[in-house]
């Protein structure tokens, strides 16, 4: 079919799938999301509509409030009342690809409201490349673009007074195992979570190891949301206690890139590992 998941392939093995055209429920807010992605051993790191969170979509890009619209997923958290399960649940439509290869896919993408007014205008590029022989890196750049004639307010449950919970951007959910979280400074999710820092890790130990490393390369770093606890999962957030505001025809533009490898590795070969990927220049637009 025409819409199946595009496989990201390096040497002859797929690392991962980009379901661009899913079929999911509204109240999911539909979007397109990377799963599973596989370590170069074949070890799947990524978790999709998990029974705890079902919204929760592999790796993908989620805001739980542009402009009111929910493109998160599950309940809205309303200041003064909490979680409600309100019926405002955008989504992440595919308009139009510039480049689908097996290892760059690039492509334009509308958010839309539940009315099915345009919000933002999204321009995605996401690519493979190996790193080792037990490791490979996912670029995910993105550049958002507020459509409408006035300022498009993004924020969060932490922007509206929930304490922690200032989740939304890129996130990474990771399978539920037990895991460790690794800063450059740091370890353990109670010093790591809502900090700064150009680098996140989260290792497991088991028959099948593996480490993954979540890069930030903004100079103006967000804030880590990151939990390893109830489940796993990591992002860096846009709006962590403050509203992000975009004027009409701006937005946010940010470049995150994950390693993925087999292993559970040490802090300083992860910090080897970072330091390889945030030198990288960014892949040319096509």
């Amino acid at each position: 079919m025409h819409d199946r998941p595009a496989p990201l392939i390096l040497t002859g093995r797929t690392v991962a799938e980009y379901h661009w055209r899913p079929h999911l429920p509204a109240a999911l807010s539909p979007r397109p999301y990377l799963h599973p992605v596989r370590t170069l051993g074949g070890t799947t790191v990524t978790e999709a509509t998990p029974p705890d969170h079902p919204h929760h979509l592999g790796a993908s890009l989620a805001i739980p409030d542009a402009g009111g619209t929910n493109f998160w997923g599950g309940r809205t958290y309303v200041r003064g009342k909490g979680p409600q399960p309100l019926p405002n649940h955008g989504t992440q439509t595919h308009h139009r690809w510039h480049t689908r290869t097996h290892t760059r896919l690039e492509h334009e993408l509308h958010w839309t409201a539940p009315d099915g007014t345009l919000l933002l205008h999204e321009h995605r590029r996401i690519t493979a490349h190996p790193i080792d022989q037990h490791a490979w890196a996912l670029d995910f750049h993105y550049t958002l673009r507020n459509t409408t004639d006035r300022p498009l307010t993004i924020s969060s449950p932490g922007a509206k007074g929930r304490t922690g919970a200032g989740y939304g951007g890129f996130f990474w959910r990771a399978p539920t195992t037990p895991a460790t979280v690794h800063g450059p400074h740091a370890t353990g999710t109670t010093r790591l979570h809502g900090a700064t820092a150009p680098w996140l890790a989260l290792t497991t130990s088991g028959d099948t190891p593996w480490t993954l490393i979540l890069t930030d390369t903004a100079a103006h770093r967000d804030p880590w949301f990151v939990r390893a606890r109830d489940y796993n999962g990591a992002g860096p957030a846009l709006a962590w206690t403050t509203p992000l505001t975009a004027a009409p025809g701006h937005g946010p533009q940010r470049r995150i890139i994950a390693v993925i490898a087999d292993g559970a590795l040490t802090t300083r070969a992860i910090q080897g590992l970072a330091d390889t990927v945030a030198t990288s220049p960014a892949p040319r637009e096509a």
